[in-house]
């Protein structure tokens, strides 16, 4: 599946109408975020996260989606299931959200 940018106006309905879902919290000044960006959309294709909604959301851009999962520092990663936020981790290392990841598996 592709990355699908969100914003505050559609976050709240995405977060509802998809059972599992992972957000990745970003800023356009932050390099980090930027060179995360391949490895999300890498995992967000992966045959085995199919039935994961993942989810670009500038926290800059998006205060209410940034206070939901209690966003500290970027990039920050957030696994929301059937609405509801379980687990987040501030991190540039791809097995730190693979390890994320796998608790909605």
């Amino acid at each position: 599946m592709p990355v699908t940018k969100a914003s505050d106006a559609d976050f709240q309905e995405l977060l509802e109408t998809n059972k599992k879902v992972v957000v990745k919290y970003y800023a356009d000044w932050c390099g980090n975020c930027r060179l995360f960006s391949p490895k999300f959309k890498r995992m967000a294709e992966a045959e085995h996260n199919q039935d994961i909604t993942f989810l670009d959301v500038n926290a800059e851009t998006s205060p209410a989606a940034r206070k939901l999962a209690n966003v500290t520092t970027l990039p920050f990663f957030a696994i929301f299931e059937d609405g509801a936020l379980i687990d987040t981790v501030s991190a540039s290392k791809e097995e730190a959200v693979a390890q994320l990841i796998n608790r909605l598996n």
